[in-house]
């Protein structure tokens, strides 16, 4: 019994251990939280498998420009079966009994033409056909060889250049999601500073309820001094005493919230829940230099959603020069030139080779379609007409947002160091005010009042100051463009990926 005793305590303990070391004590800054929750990010995860996809496709479409090997079998083609065939000295159908087989394989080396590195859609192919064909005929064998061995060119024209357009089309799909996943980094960013700046604000907000309850702490000792020269100061304890209470309850309440908001973040974050999370507010206000005109060249350069956009309109392009093809005139050329042999004997087809040659040109001639071509093309130049038009509106909201950023920056950084001083200024009368107290020379009633005032200007700068850092954050969500640490966003992170 002892032993097992002992035994569960030595579990109990390790159990502990192990809860005690799991835990993490974090120290979270703006940075630190966007860096855990980018590395956390399932979304971010399947973007960059989404890129890791289309680069494997951008790949494959390179690849079709180079020279493709490829063989068909058909081994055996076995026919043993009647079927009605016309006879033409009869004047009527019979039925004829076929006993055929055929072996037979065609080799193809082919290689898409290319003039100084352009794809012209035509294709260039050495091409090798060999087969042998026997036919069973009352009882007889009768049996064929054919080799043949001969260069093909194949041009269409006046179509879309199907080649191009693919590894066009596989280049955009590979910028496309880059600029997805440039774009939801950076909201990341501002989604976690939006979570961080309400933590720095109930953090804040904490403090300041701590001070007033300093001063009111350094007004009850003063009053107690008081009361025990002169009795008739109990009122004034009494008073201190209430306010005392008022205000650790608004801490209280402070407090609360910023638990609740320091759980949400580590749920934001996918953290362990028994971690610990603690944010120190400091306050950092920077002078920043922000060219207006370069701040709205920026936006329209970094701005993701407007390339995409532009990518968009693209494939309208692509989209309207296919249609122009559908049932419109077009060519299709053929050339070959080689060698060919057929003999009953195997070795009789590798010498003494006949020409094989042929031309060939296919017109495709339109002639009526009701108007169906001309309506599809009308379609698609709407659309493109749609897509100019939302590549305006997008450049004209980022202009906007832009313009209000940067005069919010201007107006919040003015407003946070006049703020600063009346703070500093507050907190030097709220001292004078504690000696005047002491030595009898204001009430009681007018200390409060400073000391409210105090607090009041102490809330009053925190609204300042985050405004200052939310207009910040904007002017660099718009134009992926951090001014404070003078980098661009947009070229970190293609970067990253290039």
């Amino acid at each position: 019994m002892k032993k097992i005793i002992i035994f569960l305590s030595i579990s109990f303990f390790l159990l502990e251990l192990k809860s005690v070391y799991s835990k993490q004590e974090i120290h979270l800054t703006l940075n630190k939280a966007v860096d855990i929750a980018i590395k956390n990010s399932y979304r971010t995860k399947q973007l960059e498998l989404g890129i890791q996809r289309s680069m494997h496709w951008l790949r494959a479409r390179q690849a079709s420009l180079r020279s493709q090997v490829y063989m068909n079998l058909q081994t055996p083609d076995l026919n043993n079966i009647s079927e009605y065939k016309w006879n033409s000295d009869l004047g009527h159908d019979e039925i004829v009994r076929q006993n055929t087989q055929r072996w037979q394989s065609d080799m193809s080396i082919k290689y898409p033409l290319m003039l100084f590195g352009y794809p012209t859609n035509g294709y260039l192919s050495l091409n090798h056909k060999f087969y042998r064909y026997l036919q069973k005929d009352h009882g007889d064998d009768q049996v064929d060889y054919y080799n043949r061995l001969y260069l093909k060119f194949e041009q269409p024209f006046f179509l879309p250049n199907e080649l191009k357009n693919d590894l066009e089309d596989a280049q955009l799909d590979l910028q496309d999601i880059k600029l997805e996943y440039i774009n939801e980094r950076v909201e990341i960013i501002e989604d976690i500073a939006q979570d961080y700046y309400e933590i720095f604000d109930a953090t804040y907000d904490n403090n300041i309820y701590q001070n007033q309850l300093t001063y009111l702490e350094q007004a009850q000792q003063i009053s107690d001094s008081l009361r025990q020269k002169d009795g008739s100061q109990s009122f004034d304890n009494e008073q201190i005493s209430l306010e005392i209470a008022n205000v650790r309850e608004k801490r209280y309440s402070s407090q609360s919230r910023l638990r609740r908001r320091l759980v949400y973040i580590k749920q934001r974050l996918r953290l362990n829940s028994d971690d610990s999370l603690y944010v120190t507010p400091l306050v950092k206000i920077i002078p920043v230099q922000v060219d207006l005109p370069g701040a709205i060249r920026l936006g329209y350069e970094n701005s993701p959603w407007l390339q995409r956009l532009k990518i968009r309109y693209r494939r309208s392009e692509l989209d309207v020069e296919n249609e122009k093809a559908q049932n419109a005139f077009h060519l299709r050329l053929e050339v070959t030139y080689g060698l060919e042999k057929g003999q009953p004997s195997f070795y009789d087809i590798w010498h003494e080779f006949d020409n094989s040659n042929s031309i060939t040109l296919n017109a495709y001639v339109p002639i009526w379609d009701g108007g169906q071509r001309k309506e599809r093309i009308q379609a698609e130049m709407l659309d493109l007409e749609q897509r100019l038009l939302q590549i305006e509106e997008e450049k004209e909201d980022i202009k906007n947002d832009i313009r209000t950023a940067y005069t919010n920056l201007n107006e919040y950084y003015d407003r946070s160091h006049k703020m600063l001083n009346s703070l500093e200024l507050a907190k030097q009368i709220t001292e004078t005010s504690l000696q005047k107290y002491a030595a009898g020379q204001i009430s009681l009633q007018d200390l409060l009042q400073i000391i409210e005032r105090t607090r009041e200007t102490e809330q009053n700068f925190l609204e300042v100051y985050l405004g200052y850092r939310q207009a910040l954050l904007d002017l660099m969500t718009e134009t992926y463009y951090d001014y404070e640490k003078n980098v661009s966003l947009y070229d970190t992170v293609r970067l990253m990926l290039d």
